[in-house]
């Protein structure tokens, strides 16, 4: 099992689902909020070959958690990927939407400087804004849009920009999610979680829940189950090995014969 974007420091009785997840997935991205986050949840649960922790700034406290952005500038040097970041345009944070803007603007042009890094990026009614900020970066490393909620033009222009998709089974909740899962690039698409917050029938997705979205997609795409879990995990082989997580991405071929 496999999740590319997952906040599992933030479930409750976190180091039991941390374990669980160790034991059931053959790849976790543990994406963190703020830098400090990081910091903390990387000193408390380890490291692991299986499970990427990275450091990130959420567009949604970057207003409360600004000062952190120099700090979050030092960690992106250290590590493989960068996550959560990005934009959020909804009214509810448009007080600090310049002060996101910020934020992305400098994490994607250090990893643009450090010769690129996979980015977890948030895109909430601000899909147009991010492309035009990794545009200007253009070596900033693997863009994936986690849980797109975008309009079809936007899904268009960001998969001619080379972006990829990650898509949890919370995204199926409402017909809009389901049509633009239709339309999503077969090729460029992974499974998350985004658990705890992303919710399936009141409780929350756990980062072990690749086999819903299996299901959902295999509806959504009129195709065999067999066959979206295939294409799911060769997608994932790709971005691992983009990554540098080659050895995870061999046992993930290897499950997929």
């Amino acid at each position: 099992m496999i999740d590319f974007h997952c906040h599992v420091d933030l479930y409750p009785k976190a180091r039991e689902v941390h374990a669980e997840a160790l034991r059931r997935n053959v790849f976790t991205w543990l994406v963190t909020t703020s830098p400090k986050a990081f910091q903390a949840t990387s000193s408390v649960l380890g490291h692991h070959e299986t499970m990427l922790i990275s450091p990130g700034l959420h567009p949604e406290i970057a207003g409360d958690r600004f000062q952190e952005l120099e700090l979050l500038i030092e960690l992106i040097d250290g590590a493989k990927a960068v996550g959560e970041v990005g934009l959020d345009g909804s009214k509810r944070h448009a007080s600090n939407y310049l002060k996101q803007k910020q934020v992305f603007s400098t994490a994607v042009k250090r990893c643009h400087d450090l010769g690129g890094r996979a980015l977890s990026i948030h895109s909430r009614q601000a899909v147009l804004d991010v492309l035009t900020l990794l545009r200007e970066f253009p070596d900033h490393g693997i863009p994936i849009l986690h849980w797109f909620t975008g309009s079809v033009s936007e899904l268009k222009a960001a998969a001619e920009q080379g972006c990829w998709f990650s898509i949890c089974p919370a995204a199926f909740n409402s017909a809009a999610g389901k049509a633009l899962a239709k339309k999503l690039p077969k090729e460029k698409v992974v499974p998350e979680s985004d658990g705890p917050f992303a919710q399936l029938n009141g409780k929350p997705v756990m980062p072990w829940d690749f086999e819903i979205t299996v299901i959902l997609l295999s509806k959504a795409w009129e195709m065999p189950v067999i066959d979206v879990r295939y294409q799911l995990l060769s997608n994932a082989k790709v971005l691992l090995e983009k990554i540098g997580y080659t050895a995870v991405a061999t046992s993930l071929i290897l499950e997929s014969k």
